[in-house]
């Protein structure tokens, strides 16, 4: 008879190889993506600035910009970007409403990465005063106004106010009391 060793058969060593090999491909795919996703939020991040940088440029310039869409290209770190800027009118008249899309350069026409929107104000009363009616006038009297103003009607109080920190008492006072 002869004797009979031990071990692992063809068959068994194949079948352990190709469960290893799946194993392997899942995890090689799980790599793939966050290194896909990854890319992507950095592209997306990007874009979202260069919308933020747009708006805050047109927010900083003196005069409001026109309504009107423009677009341009622009270059951020080491890509080329195109970007798309919208100005709509508001209802409030002195607001004016900033919607900005950005893409890559070599991506196709409408399909935006990032868009921002902001908004370009002026002032529509002055610091501090007045009720406002939203169409870019003042309605009422502001603080430094000489008109009344209905609605808050002038202080009636007209006595001094307390000393914050009185005098001690001297000598003099302690013995006029007694």
């Amino acid at each position: 008879m002869r004797p009979r060793h031990r071990g692992f058969t063809l068959i068994e060593v194949l079948a352990a190889l190709v469960i290893v090999a799946l194993g392997m491909l899942g995890v090689i795919q799980a790599v793939t993506q966050t290194a896909r996703n990854g890319t992507y939020l950095r592209e997306k991040t990007l874009a979202h600035w260069i919308g933020l940088n747009l708006i805050t440029e047109r927010r900083l310039a003196p005069s409001p910009p026109e309504v009107s869409e423009t677009s341009d290209e622009v270059e951020f770190a080491g890509r080329r970007w195109r970007w798309t800027l919208r100005v709509t009118q508001t209802e409030v008249e002195s607001l004016r409403r900033m919607d900005v899309s950005v893409r890559p350069d070599d991506a196709p026409e409408g399909s935006a990465l990032a868009t921002v929107t902001g908004f370009y104000g002026a002032a529509i009363g002055p610091a501090g005063g007045g009720t406002l009616d939203w169409t870019g006038t003042q309605s009422s009297a502001g603080p430094d106004d000489d008109e009344a103003d209905p609605d808050n009607p002038p202080s009636t109080d007209t006595t001094d106010p307390e000393p914050v920190d009185p005098e001690p008492p001297t000598d003099e006072t302690a013995e006029e009391a007694d």
